[in-house]
């Protein structure tokens, strides 16, 4: 078996603006994801199963409350932390990056936004704690288009019964806390849609097949069963009727943590192959001494500084209260174009090798495949863009 070999050296990476102690809290990111992280990564890939053992690490570590309030046990630190936290730990491995980016981007953003006093510190202490969260919206027929979910929600005394069926969830495995969406009157339409804080143990509540998927392995993506599942009415996040509003704001931060995520995988891929460069010989030289093999590594250092310029300045945005509906996808779309193409073109300069799993740009070839997928597909983000550039 080749050994892989891990990268000696990072090239230096720009600033953009950090300041010294988000420049010390990404090489600390950075030193965990090399030490801890990626010595597991080919096993938990070929298992399809992440390490429990690092999870409970994330949570040591504070990886999985970053932005929740210190007074709820988090970090109380920034959207624009996180989003470091999550491209240095999918450098290493795009589904230890998902697995926190779902944690604070979308489950704990939404408590923060939408939850009262009262479940805050019933769930934010559990999530900085020792508790993984999920978001549950999609279902078989209600991807794109999120607002035809068919999950019912009846209100029965102090409870809410919820029947259907969710697909594709992240963390649905590990997760105790799941923001899941269903309607309260289908009739409605859009307006219908609830948000529900479930916990794994409610009755009729169970987590259903793990999808056997091309990348982001070990990452659980689920199905949730719900039969009967009863929620106490305490449980709905926000108001009655606007569930729509919550899913539609959660993943507008979402983007730009995925964002993130294809920002590292990028990273991760153009490293390795840099030095394989160094080291390949061809004809007598290295094939860094090559004009059209620098060009190409020239190439994707331009692209992956432009996704990195996009992502930095949306999160920026975020944690400034400007709107950034527009550059986070801006910043999705671009990230995970990037991360496709320079993932793509590392194989072919590893050659023959590069299609083997002995070497590591085949994984960051298939991990970067999701970006365009989930959390908006490439083409509702264009979608975005048009209506907010264009008016359409």
């Amino acid at each position: 078996m080749t050994e892989v070999a891990v990268p000696s050296h990072t090239p230096p990476m720009p600033l953009i603006a950090l300041t010294e102690d988000e420049v010390l809290f990404r090489e600390n990111i950075r030193q965990f994801a090399e030490e801890k992280i990626r010595p597991y990564v080919r096993e938990m890939d070929e298992k399809g199963v992440f390490d429990p053992a690092i999870i409970q690490q994330f949570f040591q570590l504070g990886l999985m409350s970053i932005e929740i309030p210190a007074e709820y046990g988090g970090g109380s630190g920034t959207f624009f932390e996180a989003r470091l936290a999550v491209e240095e730990i999918s450098r290493v491995d795009a589904s230890a990056g998902v697995i926190v980016d779902v944690q604070n981007t979308l489950t704990a953003n939404a408590f923060l936004k939408w939850g009262n006093n009262e479940q805050k510190k019933k769930y934010l202490t559990r999530m900085a704690a020792d508790t993984v969260g999920a978001y549950a919206l999609s279902e078989a027929g209600s991807g794109s288009d999120a607002f035809a979910l068919q999950t019912r929600a009846e209100l029965k005394g102090n409870e809410y019964i919820l029947n259907g069926r969710k697909l594709w969830i992240t963390n649905g495995k590990e997760a105790g806390i799941f923001i899941l969406f269903a309607t309260v009157d289908p009739a409605a339409g859009y307006k219908g849609i609830t948000a529900f804080i479930i916990e794994k143990e409610f009755p009729g509540f169970s987590v259903g097949k793990k999808e056997d998927k091309l990348g982001i392995r070990a990452s659980s993506t689920c199905e949730l069963l719900l039969e009967d599942c009863r929620v106490p009415k305490s449980n709905v996040l926000g108001e009655v009727g606007k569930g729509y509003k919550i899913a539609i704001e959660t993943l507008n931060e979402g983007r730009i943590g995925i964002g993130a995520q294809m920002l590292g995988v990028a990273r991760g891929a153009w490293e390795f192959a840099t030095r394989y460069t160094q080291e390949r010989k061809q004809f007598g030289k290295a094939l860094a001494d090559f004009q059209g093999i620098q060009f190409q590594i020239a190439q994707m250092a331009t692209e992956i500084e432009a996704a990195r310029l996009l992502v930095y300045n949306a999160a920026r945005m975020k944690d400034a209260g400007m709107n950034f509906v527009k550059e986070a996808a801006m910043a999705k779309l671009f990230a995970s174009q990037v991360a496709e193409r320079v993932t793509s073109l590392c194989v072919e300069i590893y050659g023959g090798y590069g299609f083997t799993k002995d070497y590591p740009v085949e994984k960051y070839y298939r991990d970067a495949k999701i970006g365009k997928i989930y959390e908006g597909t490439s083409n509702m983000q264009l979608q975005t863009i048009a209506k907010l550039v264009m008016g359409k």
